[in-house]
């Protein structure tokens, strides 16, 4: 004991003598990071009608917000000019008014911060107001971004204390009133706990004893219920070993013992279906007095039926089943969910609860997003490169070790910023699909949203260049050095930012990738089979519709003014691009990127890979899907309903390619549930996308959904059917996540709308009319049956409440509880939810809660806190209040 107190003074003593000599620079750095209390107040989203120069400035459409960032020193004074603050903004820094600062951006999100000559220190107490214009407008909390850091030269970065968290709320004031709105035209209707009252008045409990979710095609109900109190006497023998670990996996949760009494038989019987019926996934249920019998049309048939006998449960009370008979079968053949585990990564354990929801609710592909500008998330032998840099984001301004930080990421690697499956990990993963019925599909987005690749292809050329190695330096190389072109991406990056589709490293790079991932799932026992290339919005968004010349001698006013002469269009300038344009192989350098995707086309059908896949606009200036060279090519179509997607789609399908709709307005899930500045998201397609509005969408008939929704300024637009063409092959709902930093934000935003998605992915409701060239809908129609559709809804959102939500919870779903309706009248309290049979309290000081019940509505007098609880009362939603 002695000895080790000694130890300890003697380390402390050496602690305090480090220090005691540590530099003056670090000094200032960790005075600022632990003493700076940073806070952003929106003051305006509308500025160019509040006599801001947007136009002069330079933004987009002459679109800009003013926001007052405050600085309050509550440390000691602090004199040196020797350091800069970083910080992250989505939106582009314009303009900052305070002559002793200046503010540059770094690359992407990335904004600098420093003082100028004129900058007199921060004095002990002192309060520093930087009035900052930026692009667009910032309406919801998640615009703004953490993990603010402090730097100096010879210094440790460091974080910014009061920015060192996700609780975005405690450093952002203004959104409300006018600040709401994106402009002053915007007719949104904001939630409240009104209008959320409103909004669920027409959903009521209900018995949902015999409804299932996906909905089948076909139920029958019959009298009475089956023990299975029991279990179930499940036949091991007509699984394979991974495919019944899977089952049990889920009778786990749903508290069903699969080798109990009650007889289950299964028979895979393809001959017997026919018609809609006669295809993978279909299956016959029956459920009597007498046992379960299930009849197949295949492998997959028969586990999806296992998985409808579970959706029956009610997991709290395992103990019955309803007696009924049931003949299904997939809407779409392709059911997926994309996540992207670029822009911020997510777990190997969040995915396979992903993949296990899935399974549970029907869906069969899992289209990975893994590579992006802001990071590279999968290990690739022989590329160490690409892990090793790529994967990681932290303070290096060569980028020699990783990329800058980007989106709240800040200055080191301990974070969901930096991170990566290795080989292992996705082999892990492909086989937990594989057991569950989904297709993994990997994308490697190219040649634009690339930045990862490059940069680390580039520490790779500098590595072999330093030991002489030239040849092997130039083998993987991704960008002309010679290409001097100005470009800025959609996400403010630059060159770098694209693969140059010209040189023949860059083909050798895809050749390489691809091979690689082929043997990861060959691997696994499951040959990969869709190539997802990516190929979205490689442009110069410095060139599209949203500015005008400087020179211009008509300039219009809702425009940012810009040198246009000084902006290329990506590879302009670069002489191995030349090259091709020169000689005839591509005709312009705008055809360049869907050039490129034609000859990676060429490498994946070389490998066997059947199906090629993209987003729809890197594409484009192909001649339909014959340029394609694998024997299926589909597009995720992400054109925005309102902004022509309405018939765009159509188009996509008569150039022959298969159609995976994928609408940001309807199915993207980085876009917030609700019109609340408090939720989480972006929201350039739509202010909102709840599991109702999911739920409600029509993917076959898109002119439909223009009577049943509304556009981002909440009002109506019109859709028309103009176009004959082809079926479209599935959907697809979709998570970016740029805002998304951790596990817990990932199953918040995903669950539980996906089920929606799933829901109409699976199963076509009557309510869904036939798409038909010539029929219009608007706001202003009547053709939909929106009585049936709000029915159907009320249904689904009983199950959801009394059985889903539950499930969700004994997975460890972090899913999002919803936000309670309430209105006070006459000083009663009346309260409803979105989804009957979640349990709804009320507090009237915010800290002692007590449960509501409709039939005994309390009596209340001013302020209510609201919220709404999970059944294990371990979970809660966001609190609200009325008055």
């Amino acid at each position: 004991m002695f000895k080790q107190s000694l130890v300890a003074a003697s380390v402390l003593a050496t602690l305090a003598g480090c220090a005691s000599f540590q530099s003056s620079e670090q000094q200032v750095v960790n005075s600022l990071a632990d003493n700076l209390d940073v806070q952003y107040q929106v003051l305006t989203n509308h500025g160019a009608n509040d006599g801001l120069a947007c136009q002069d400035l330079g933004a987009e459409w002459a679109s800009c917000n003013k926001v007052n960032m405050t600085l309050v020193n509550q440390g000691e004074a602090v004199d040196s000019k020797d350091w800069a603050i970083y910080f992250h903004s989505i939106r582009l820094i314009l303009d900052v008014d305070n002559e002793q600062f200046k503010i540059s951006r770094v690359t992407g999100d990335l904004h600098k911060l420093e003082p100028t000559e004129k900058f007199d220190g921060f004095a002990a107490g002192e309060e520093v107001v930087l009035p900052l214009i930026g692009e667009y407008w910032q309406l919801f909390e998640t615009d703004f971004m953490p993990g603010a850091f402090v730097t100096a030269p010879n210094a440790e970065p460091k974080l910014i204390a009061s920015l060192n968290t996700e609780d975005v709320a405690s450093f952002v004031t203004g959104l409300e009133g006018d600040n709401l709105k994106r402009t002053p035209d915007d007719n949104n209707v904001m939630a409240t706990a009104v209008s959320r009252f409103e909004k669920n008045s027409d959903i009521t409990a209900q018995d949902v004893t015999t409804t299932l979710l996906p909905t089948p095609m076909f139920v029958e109900a019959g009298k009475g219920s089956v023990s299975i109190a029991k279990g179930i006497s499940l036949p091991k023998d007509q699984f394979d070993a991974a495919q019944f670990a899977a089952i049990e996996d889920r009778a786990a949760v749903v508290n069903v013992d699969v080798s109990g009494s009650l007889p289950v038989s299964v028979a895979v019987v393809p001959a017997d279906f026919t018609g809609d019926l006669a295809k993978s996934g279909a299956y016959e249920l029956s459920i009597t007095d007498s046992g379960i019998a299930i009849k197949a049309f295949d492998q997959t048939g028969a586990f999806y039926a296992v998985q409808s006998i579970f959706g029956l449960v009610d997991s709290q009370n395992a103990q019955s089943l309803p007696q009924l008979s049931i003949k299904d079968a997939p809407r779409f053949d392709y059911r997926g969910v994309m996540v992207d585990v670029a822009r911020n990564f997510h777990s190997k354990d969040a995915i396979l609860a992903t993949l296990d929801q899935m399974s549970a609710y029907k869906m069969n592909k899992l289209h990975l997003h893994l590579t992006d500008d802001e990071g590279w998330r999968l290990e690739i032998p022989g590329l160490p490169e690409l892990t090793d840099v790529g994967s990681n984001r932290c303070f290096d301004l060569e980028e020699k070790s990783c990329l800058l930080p980007q989106l709240g990421s800040g200055p080191t690697t301990d974070n969901f910023g930096s991170g990566y499956f290795s080989k292992a990990d996705y082999v892990e993963i492909l086989k937990h699909a594989k057991a569950r019925g989904i297709e993994v599909i990997p994308e490697i987005d190219m040649p634009a949203h690339a930045r990862s690749a490059v940069v680390s292809m580039e520490a790779r050329y500098e590595r072999l260049m330093e030991q002489g190695k030239e040849v092997e330096a130039n083998e993987f190389r991704l960008m002309d050095p010679q290409d001097a072109s100005n470009v800025t991406t959609v996400q403010f990056y630059d060159k770098h930012s694209f693969i140059n589709p010209c040189l023949e490293s860059s083909t050798r790079f895809v050749d390489k990738v691809i091979s690689e991932v082929a043997a990861m799932h060959q691997e696994a026992g499951t040959p990969l089979t869709t190539w997802h290339f990516g190929g979205d919005e490689a442009k110069n968004i410095k060139l599209g519709a949203g500015f005008q010349d400087v020179n211009a001698e008509e300039k219009v006013s809702w425009k940012g003014t810009i040198d246009l002469s000084a902006q290329d269009k990506p590879f302009a300038q670069s002489p191995q691009c030349q090259k091709l344009i020169a000689n005839g192989t591509v005709s312009d350098f705008g055809h360049l990127p869907s050039y490129f995707a034609e000859e990676v086309s060429k490498i994946v059908a070389e490998k066997g890979i059947p199906a090629f896949q993209a987003w729809q606009d890197g594409l484009k200036y192909s001649e339909g899907s014959d340029a394609f060279a694998t024997a299926d090519k589909r597009v995720n179509f992400w054109d925005v309903l309102y902004w022509g997607g309405t018939s765009s789609v159509y188009d996509w399908s008569k150039k022959g390619y298969d159609v995976i709709v994928s609408n940001p307005d309807y199915v993207y899930m980085d876009m917030p549930y609700e019109i609340d500045a408090k939720e989480r998201g972006y929201y350039w397609a739509t202010r909102a996308t709840d599991t109702r509005k999911m739920f409600g969408f029509a993917p076959e008939n898109m002119p439909q959904n223009a009577e049943t929704s509304v556009d981002r300024d909440g009002n109506g637009f019109t859709g028309k059917g103009e176009i004959e063409a082809k079926p479209f092959y599935g959907l697809s709902a979709q998570l970016w996540s740029e805002t998304v930093r951790t596990d817990e934000q990932y199953e918040y935003m995903v669950f539980p709308r996906v089920l929606a998605a799933a829901e109409r992915a699976w199963h076509r409701a009557e309510w869904e009319n036939d798409y038909k060239v010539g029929v219009e809908y608007s706001q202003e129609t009547n053709l939909v049956d929106k009585e049936a559709r709000n029915k159907d809804f009320n249904r689904f959102a009983n199950i959801l409440g009394q059985r889903e939500l539950v499930k969700l919870e004994k997975s460890g779903i972090d899913y999002r509880l919803p936000v309670p309706g309430a209105k006070v009248e006459q000083g009663t309290l009346a309260m409803n939810i979105q989804f009957p049979g979640v349990e709804l309290q009320y507090s009237l000081d915010g800290e002692n809660w007590l449960t509501y019940a409709d039939s005994a509505r309390p009596a209340v007098e001013g302020e209510v806190f609201i919220r709404s609880v999970s059944a294990t009362g371990e979970k809660v939603s966001r609190v609200t209040s009325v008055k």
